[in-house]
């Protein structure tokens, strides 16, 4: 599969062969479902806690007698039934992260970019290397060429780029190896480099 490349000024910068097994797929939900759910699993600090019956803070005294009171017999005020009293079986700290094998998130990742060339969302650029790059010209640059929302994948984010771009919202710069299924279904608009491209097929190759 041919597609057009341009540079970062909107002017045309040849054609890139990109390989069918890698961006011409036929997007699967399910596999995406399931990459996107292992890696915000993974995200998860899961550091919920609440307190326990031993845990909370009250006299060990029992609260009233046992009996003559026409209520219900209690020890402690600690019980869960009373107000401020320890939570029973609430969240305790854990891991939500589960196990995916590479050979599956490698799928992912291709059906992933399957299905940014699907939906027309897909630009190649010849490179990102700038020098001394500002952030408003490279705002002004991203809302000429129409990006909104977009992830740019290089093989190596050029130094002066990422310090331009990491003020501007709707851009964000990854290497190849921080490309990730979730960033780029995020995405409106997928950006690679030729160099990018050259790297993810050899990544997923």
């Amino acid at each position: 599969m041919k597609a057009e490349a341009i540079k970062l000024d909107g002017k045309a910068a040849g054609s890139v062969d990109l390989n069918d097994a890698i961006f011409g797929l036929e997007p699967r939900v399910d596999i995406l479902h399931r990459v996107v759910r292992w890696q915000r699993n993974n995200a998860q600090a899961g550091t919920h806690k609440v307190k326990t019956r031993s845990e909370v803070k009250y006299s060990t005294k029992k609260i009233y007698r046992q009996k003559g009171t026409g209520g219900a017999r209690h020890g402690a005020r600690s019980a869960p039934i009373f107000r401020g009293g320890g939570i029973y079986k609430g969240p305790t700290p854990r891991s939500h992260g589960h196990e995916l094998t590479k050979k599956f998130r490698k799928l992912g990742l291709r059906h992933a970019l399957s299905a940014k060339v699907a939906a027309g969302e897909l630009v190649i650029v010849d490179n990102i290397d700038v020098k001394d790059a500002k952030t408003s010209a490279l705002a002004k640059t991203v809302g000429a060429l129409g990006w909104k929302r977009c992830l740019i994948i290089d093989a190596t984010v050029n130094e002066d780029f990422a310090v331009a771009a990491r003020n501007i919202t709707s851009i964000n710069a990854l290497p190849v190896m921080g490309a990730n299924v979730y960033d780029i279904l995020k995405s409106d608009t997928l950006v690679l480099t030729k160099a990018g491209v050259e790297a993810l097929e050899a990544r997923l190759a």
